[in-house]
Order: structure tokens, then C-alpha cells, then sequence
């Protein structure tokens, strides 16, 4: 996953149903940017990064052998 831009952070703002300003957007994208360049060498192969929900249902599956 890569930088979120201030347009995505509204995005999802909004969706989550704490809708933010523009210039809110922006401060939090700039907040939470430095985090996502310090993971950027590592994305795609945690197991939980595209969607934390799934990593809770893969770890309660079996393995069948």
C-alpha cells in the first residue's frame, strides 16, 4: 500500500462516517505518511496488510494434511 493522498483520506473519511475537511485530510495524510514509507519495504508480505479482518480468519483455519 502506498502514501495515502489527502483526496484518499477524505475518501475514506467519509465512508467511515467522520467526514473531515479538506485542510484535516490533508494534516492527516501528512501524519500518517512517514508510517506507510517505513513499512514500504515490507508491503505485501505481512500477512495481515491488505485487510486485518482477513488475518484473523486465516489464522483460525485448520491445515489439513
Amino acid at each position: 500500500m502506498t502514501r495515502p493522498s489527502p483526496k484518499e483520506v477524505k475518501a475514506m473519511t467519509d465512508v467511515a462516517g467522520v467526514p473531515a475537511d479538506k485542510e484535516v485530510a490533508e494534516r492527516i495524510a501528512n501524519s500518517i505518511g512517514p508510517a506507510f514509507d517505513g513499512f514500504a519495504a515490507v508491503a505485501g508480505t505481512l500477512p495481515m496488510d491488505l485487510e486485518p479482518a482477513t488475518f484473523l480468519l486465516v489464522q483460525a483455519t485448520k491445515v489439513s494434511k
